[in-house]
């Protein structure tokens, strides 16, 4: 079969399966931002989108709906380039989320379009209202919701199917939708993501982390509510005054990935300030975004992991902490909840409950033989039902590999 991959950041979510398509056989190209310079497992398309500027006139709503339909008008132009040169796909899988599938159905009605509907805006029951501290439930927070899924439908609507990384995010879909989609999630790589008793982790100031010590981490792509830095930092001085010899590594950057900016500053340093002077800040590391060799190894290392989230989409890294042997305490919502049962394979604590944070992650850094069961049985979940090579690589290649013509 020939298949195209479209995703403005590519490979993101394909990066298992583009490379092992190819490796059964079938043409794989990707079709990718010409900003997007990460590196490629197959030949990559590039197409150039410029954004254009934004019409003062238009509502909220309409923006929203415009970006992403702008994105998708210029990958259409750019497969029907494709197409005058002769390429024609079999099947097209892309991520709909910034609306490049939208229109490659008008550019090749002949090919099967599969999409990673990866979560459905809504203005009730997920992220939005969630948090009324950073997030306040409002009527035109609502709207706005509704309108952000507008170009999720469509693509939907318009492929011959939908993937999903887990129930819950396939549940944000409407009726009408949720039976298109298939859940299979991405897998985690069980064979590198693995208890090492070995492993080390140096950080900047030369201070080595060895698999045993009593360490904390704390993992998001940018510091932000979203992903519960404010609470997680809120609790950490009682944690260290609890736990004199514990040395805490939050990983992560100073933009935003989900939800507003501060009007000043970064979510790091406002949230930092509100606690500076209750933190014994050499004990605690901030270590930016790490390259993933290091992040692994930190994974083995942690005695503690945290994990906090909006109802929103579920991080990779929460899994891979649990696939190396972390003690995951994790926030007890919905998207973490699928896959972690409080006392069972990890320790859930309301988001919200900085007191009951502080008590857990103290815990589980004094008393790690107490929880060795509920970390084994973490990664026995991983192993059972997340496993990338011998569960979800596998499914999510006969997904594929069924749209054959």
């Amino acid at each position: 079969m020939k298949i195209l991959f479209v995703h403005q950041n590519f490979p993101g979510q394909f990066l298992h399966l583009a490379p092992e398509l190819q490796r059964r056989g079938h043409e794989v190209r990707a079709l990718t931002d010409g900003g997007n310079t990460r590196p490629s497992p197959v030949e990559v398309l590039r197409y150039r989108h410029v954004v254009p500027p934004v019409d003062p006139a238009a509502t909220r709503l309409g923006r929203n709906y415009t970006t992403m339909s702008d994105r998708g008008v210029t990958v259409a132009r750019a497969a029907l380039q494709l197409r005058g040169q002769g390429y024609v796909p079999d099947v097209i899988f892309g991520h709909s989320g910034w609306g490049e599938t939208l229109f490659l159905k008008e550019v090749w009605p002949e090919a099967k379009l599969l999409v990673y509907a990866e979560f459905y805006y809504k203005g009730r029951g997920a992220d939005v209202g969630f948090d009324p501290e950073f997030n306040p439930p409002h009527f035109d927070q609502v709207l706005i919701a509704q309108g952000r899924a507008a170009h999720l439908g469509q693509a939907l609507i318009h492929a011959d199917a939908g993937l999903s990384p887990t129930l819950w995010q396939a549940s944000t879909y409407p009726p009408a939708l949720r039976d298109r989609i298939t859940v299979i999630f991405d897998g985690v790589d069980t064979a590198r993501l693995r208890p090492d008793p070995a492993a080390q982790v140096t950080l900047p100031d030369g201070r080595i982390l060895r698999a045993g010590d009593e360490v904390l981490t704390f993992v998001n792509r940018n510091l932000e509510p979203y992903r519960g830095y404010h609470t997680f930092l809120r609790a950490l001085p009682a944690v260290l005054d609890a736990r004199p010899e514990a040395q805490v590594v939050i990983v992560g950057g100073d933009a935003v990935s989900y939800g507003a900016a501060p009007k000043t500053g970064s979510w790091k340093e406002h949230f930092l300030a509100e606690v500076r002077d209750r933190l014994d800040l050499s004990r605690v590391h901030f270590v930016g975004k790490l390259a993933y060799p290091q992040f692994v190894a930190l994974m083995q290392v942690a005695r503690a992991h945290a994990y906090l989230t909006y109802p929103f989409v579920l991080s990779w890294s929460m899994l891979e902490a649990m696939a190396a042997g972390a003690h995951v305490v994790a926030s007890s919502t919905a998207p973490v909840q699928e896959v972690i049962e409080d006392g069972v394979n990890g320790t859930l604590v309301d988001f919200f409950d900085v007191p009951g944070w502080s008590r857990a992650l103290t815990a589980a850094l004094a008393e790690p033989d107490r929880f060795a069961s509920r970390r084994l049985a973490a990664r026995a979940t991983v192993l059972e039902r997340y496993d990338l090579h011998g569960i979800c690589l596998p499914r999510t290649v006969a997904f594929v590999e069924g749209f054959a013509p």
